[in-house]
């Protein structure tokens, strides 16, 4: 891949509902700052995107035709959450889900679910640090895993009919990520499945664990029914490393890991493919405390941090990931001093954000040329 350095990336901004665009200025405006003073401006070109009860305002649809051409002209995307069961149906009566068709319509096959405990705030597991990597485009889910149409059919009122899809490409890249993700990490993988009564497709992480393991002779790997993993991971969080499953035990296994690390305002996300990417928080629009300033910010914030690791993947010299680790810090500063009201504390979105913001400065090694 050629170096990208000089080269000004464009980041869609999709605001979305909710709490949606609290956050998401929030995390902008710090990633913003750190390459302030980094003097790497040029470096992101941030591009507004209309998706969501915005865009179905205009135009009756959640991700409108302009919107993802739009989204095509760049190369990353920060989404804000989605309220997707308010929006209309379609003809089909799916409801919309702008989440779901971005990660398929640009195949972000990895979701990327980081839990770590945080010494400042109170958790079930203290000493925990994990990352929960999902299958993202396929699996048990019925809006991913079909060429045109939907996965689940209701032939009469009284039964309904679910696919699920596995791929032995879909299955195989997703485990290689996993497998060199351990190999930059704590070097354990664990293989989460349900092959006992599910063989021939969860079986299938098993096979392709099985294959590609003689790649990575420095990552030991284990594999553990997905019950059984609720259970371990509730009993012994910090024992795990990186854990790969398909796409519908993935989301349950990482809202299980983020909460025992925190909570769900803390988990960011990262919906990664081959050359694009998303910044999305693990959370929910929150529509209760839209508006009110109260939202904590710190999911997104962490995903964008994310993001700019993986720009840094594709432009090495930048200041991607100096920017990256200061805002990490700034954020881990600003929650020994402020706490938002979810983690117990009476920080307001924008007093939390203006704390990051002045600490980071104390975290940057200075101008990137």
């Amino acid at each position: 891949m050629s170096d990208r350095r000089d080269t000004s990336h464009r980041v869609a901004v999709a605001e979305c509902d909710g709490i949606g665009p609290e956050i998401v200025r929030s995390a902008v405006a710090v990633a913003r700052r750190a390459l302030n003073l980094l003097g790497a401006d040029e470096l992101v070109e941030w591009i507004d995107v209309p998706a969501g009860q915005r865009a179905i305002d205009d135009t009756g649809l959640a991700l409108p035709p302009d919107s993802i051409a739009a989204l095509e002209s760049c190369e990353a995307v920060v989404l804000g959450p989605v309220d997707h069961a308010t929006y209309p149906r379609h003809g089909d009566g799916r409801r919309q889900n702008p989440s779901g068709e971005i990660r398929k319509h640009f195949d972000l096959f990895a979701n990327v679910r980081p839990a770590k405990s945080i010494p400042s705030i109170e958790a079930v597991a203290t000493d925990a640090d994990m990352v929960v990597v999902r299958e993202n485009t396929e699996g048990f889910y019925s809006d991913r895993n079909m060429f045109r149409g939907y996965g689940e059919f209701r032939p009469t009122r009284d039964v309904a009919l679910s696919m699920g899809v596995f791929t032995r490409t879909g299955v195989e890249r997703v485990v290689r990520y996993a497998f060199e993700l351990a190999a930059a990490r704590r070097g354990v993988l664990t293989v989460v499945h349900k092959a006992n009564v599910l063989p021939e497709t969860t079986g299938m992480y098993l096979e392709a664990a099985d294959r590609i393991a003689p790649e990575f002779p420095r990552v030991a790997v284990n594999d553990h029914h997905v019950d059984a993993m609720a259970a371990l991971l509730v009993r012994r969080p910090a024992s795990f490393d990186v854990i790969v499953t398909e796409n519908l035990f993935g989301d349950i296994l990482s809202d299980l890991t983020v909460q025992l690390t925190g909570s769900l305002g803390m988990a960011g996300s990262l919906n990664a493919g081959t050359d694009y990417a998303m910044a999305q928080a693990a959370h929910g629009s929150a529509p209760d405390i839209a508006g009110r300033d109260l939202a904590n910010p710190c999911s997104l914030i962490s995903s964008v941090t994310m993001l700019l690791r993986w720009l840094d993947g594709r432009a090495e010299g930048t200041a991607f990931a100096a920017a990256a680790a200061a805002i990490d810090a700034a954020t881990q500063e600003a929650l020994g001093q402020e706490r938002t009201p979810d983690l117990g504390g009476t920080a307001t979105t924008s007093s939390f954000t203006k704390v990051v913001l002045d600490r980071l400065s104390a975290h940057l090694p200075g101008r990137v040329s």
